[in-house]
Order: C-alpha cells, then structure tokens, then sequence
C-alpha cells in the first residue's frame, strides 16, 4: 500500500529538513546547521525526553531507557517519493540493526510502484531478508475497532519489539477525525510510519513519519490512536 490521499494526490515536502522544538514533536525547520531537538514525554509518563540530533540532511534519534519506557536510535529520512513511505519506513527500522539500503534499493526490493506497496507482507520479507533472519512476522488486523486481544497483542509486539531492537513498521488508514499530527484533516491517507519507541507508563509510541506531513516528523502518538489506525491493514514486528 503507498502513501495515498484522498481526494487529492499526495504531496510530501521532499527537501533536506532540520528540527525545531516542540513540544512532543520533532519538526522540520529551513535551517541546514547542526541541532539538537529534546522530544519531551507526555506529562506524567516515565520516559525521558528524547534527543533528535541533525547534521545537514543527517537526522538520527537517539537511544535512550528508563522505567517501563525505551526509545531506539535510528536514521530517519522523509521519504524522497510520495509513493515511496514504504521503503523510507523499512529504512528506518532496518536502520535500528544494520546501515540501511537506500530508499530507492528498498523500493526496488519491495516491488514499490507508483500505487505504493501493495500489502506490509512486502515490508517483513525484505526486513527480514536485510538482516537474514525470521525476526518480523506479518501481523493483520481486519476488524475495525480492532478487539481487546488484538491490541494486547499490538502492544506486546511493541514492547517486545523496541526491547529487542526491533522497529515496527505499521500500514495505517488515517481518516479525517483521526490522524497523527499535521495529517490534511479532510482526507484520508493511506500511509506506512515506523514506530521507535513506547513508554509504558503513560501507554504512548514514538513514531518516526517519513511523510513529515506540515513536518512532523518524530513524535508521541497514544497507543489506543494508533491501535485504531492499522485497521484494516496490518504491521510487521
């Protein structure tokens, strides 16, 4: 599935970006310097504000650990085709592991058209064949709301996932009412994002966006939002 907007085609800003500080959101700025954005927690979660450093068109998270809450470091990149959010977010999570595949070799890899990548299934077999293993599975989630044992479920995969150095990469359906920061608010975007991070204590994730949609580009997102928006798609973890 690629990144589409409905109704109008989707438009992504595709140059080099820096961060302002925001709070809960890294963002992309015109300055081209070096920086460093501090993510704070929401308030009363357990986690540590999180560092986004960026040198030129060089931007990484930082790793960082407290009680019940992780953050992973990881190379992010917006994506450099509308249609290509799903090898920037297998960028991303590959980036966690190993020095990653260019987007444009993973798009190559993932068999990413101009109609986008088909299905997150795509996504696990090159994530997995990059770091030759069997560490990801697809995972589906056709009910929408999704039940109660499937967001448990999403959640232990989260968790399990960011404590093993392992980044999900989610395909969303982001309707208008209920998008992530920044999303255009009357259309629906079918999107895929990487998330890089939890705190359980205030039960939120740490996205990392290659759409940087009004450029939001790593920020919190509640885990009940997000559990809502992979349906009808799926995740790999």
């Amino acid at each position: 599935m690629r990144m589409r907007i409905r109704p109008m085609a989707a438009t992504v800003a595709l140059t080099a970006a820096g961060l302002l500080a925001v709070p809960g959101t890294a963002m992309a700025d015109e300055s081209h310097g070096s920086a460093v954005t501090r993510i704070a927690a929401e308030p009363g979660a357990s986690a540590a504000p999180v560092e986004v450093s960026r040198d030129g068109s060089h931007i990484r998270t930082e790793g960082s650990e407290a009680e019940a809450a992780k953050t992973l470091e990881v190379d992010y990149q917006v994506q450099e085709m509308g249609y290509w959010c799903g090898p920037a977010a297998t960028r991303i999570a590959l980036s966690a592991r190993i020095a990653p595949p260019s987007q444009a070799d993973l798009a190559a890899q993932l068999g990413t058209t101009e109609n986008g990548t088909d299905d997150i299934s795509q996504v696990t077999g090159v994530l997995n064949a990059n770091l030759g293993g069997s560490d990801y599975e697809s995972k589906y989630m056709p009910g929408d709301p999704p039940s109660q044992e499937q967001k448990d479920l999403l959640w232990q995969d989260v968790v399990g996932g960011i404590d093993n150095n392992l980044p999900l990469v989610t395909n969303i359906v982001a309707p208008p009412g209920n998008q992530p920061p920044g999303y255009p608010s009357d259309q629906t975007i079918y999107h895929y994002f990487t998330v890089i991070g939890y705190d359980d204590a205030n039960k939120t994730v740490l996205i990392a966006d290659p759409a940087s949609f009004s450029g939001n580009q790593i920020y919190w997102l509640s885990f009940d939002q997000l559990a809502s928006l992979i349906p009808p798609k799926g995740y790999a973890a």
